[in-house]
């Protein structure tokens, strides 16, 4: 990997010298402007207002546009005279938790590498020093003509150089949130979190971008003179207007998508209660006795699985004896009709 910056590290007295080199790259696909009749090229080219002509890369400078429209010229040596310490210098102003860090500051990452071995010393010093601290080391450095805001942390046995946007460069949130009274209920915030637990945890390592591979699918049927691959049918999503219910769906295909996981399971709420109630006292009373016994045999819910199990169980003795009355109540009222 090629270095793009060489510098040093200023960590107190210490000085260690390094280089950056870029930790990520981008696998986008890249297209080319063309016009639309032949498909020739459509480039832009760098001419010169004055003379009217196309000038070349090495003709090209800096200067700054003054308020009247004058052209201040600004030279490469001018911006390496700046008088500023981080300059050529990464400079460690502090050390915070990491969760003192906003991820909405969070910009492009770089690793930071050793820059010969003299500085492989003070550069394991350091790493070492944030490891054990458990901190990252906030650092201002200047790069591509600006000083930024950096942070330090060490991932395996590099340490690494995030850029870190001014907190003045982050909008504040005013006027995004929903502007409506909203009330959530307690069985949307259970259901919610059935669907949490069932989702689970993913290896990002198995993400990748499909969007990419589309594109590349009809890039190569258009090379091979073949036709393109159609679009999937769109999912028939229509307008959502129960909540509990899409997600109970949502609940039930996550579900069967990671095989069934039992944790995540919730039964017959329709709005009579959360799912932490499914096998408590209120639903118990409004069931019959055979829906207790299907109920008994699939096992306790969720909710009441945090009971202890001397509560639960003297509960369920209490409720048994109410159920078995409820067929004679039937019979003698289907009596009555009958007379």
């Amino acid at each position: 990997m090629r270095s793009i910056w060489n510098g040093a590290i200023s960590f107190g007295l210490v000085s260690i010298p390094v280089k950056l080199v870029n930790a990520t790259e981008s696998h986008a696909v890249s297209f080319r402007q063309v016009h639309t009749e032949d498909n020739g090229r459509i480039r832009y080219r760098k001419v010169c207002e004055l003379e009217d002509r196309e000038v070349t890369q090495s003709e090209i400078g800096k200067a700054y546009e003054g308020a009247d429209g004058e052209m201040i010229p600004i030279t490469e040596d001018d911006l390496s005279h700046l008088p500023l310490p981080t300059a050529r210098t990464i400079e460690i102003v502090a050390f915070v938790p990491a969760d003192r860090i906003d991820p909405l500051q969070m910009d492009t990452a770089y690793y930071i590498a050793a820059a010969g071995a003299p500085a492989a010393k003070p550069y394991t010093l350091l790493r070492e020093a944030l490891k054990r601290s458990h901190k990252v080391a906030i650092a201002k450095f200047a790069l591509r003509g600006r000083e930024r805001l950096g942070m330090l942390r060490v991932v395996d046995d590099v340490i690494v150089l995030h850029g870190l946007l001014w907190p003045d460069e982050v909008r504040a949130p005013e006027g995004v949130a929903p502007d409506v009274d909203v009330t959530v209920r307690d069985q949307e915030l259970d259901l919610a979190d059935a669907l949490m637990d069932t989702l689970g945890e993913v290896d990002l390592d198995d993400l990748h971008d499909e969007y990419r591979e589309a594109v590349e699918e009809v890039v190569a049927a258009k090379a091979a003179g073949e036709t393109p691959p159609e679009a999937p049918a769109p999912a028939d999503g229509g307008k959502v207007l129960d909540l509990m219910a899409a997600l109970e769906k949502s609940v039930r295909e996550a579900r069967e998508s990671r095989g069934g996981a039992e944790e995540a399971e919730v039964r017959n709420l329709h709005g009579r209660g959360t799912p932490k109630e499914t096998g408590g006292k209120k639903s118990t009373a409004k069931k019959t006795a055979s829906a207790r016994k299907s109920t008994s045999k699939a096992g306790e819910p969720k909710g009441a699985a945090k009971k202890t199990a001397s509560k639960s169980t003297s509960k369920a003795t209490e409720k048994k004896p109410a159920a078995k009355k409820a067929p004679a109540k039937k019979k003698a009222a289907a009596g009555k009709r009958s007379a």
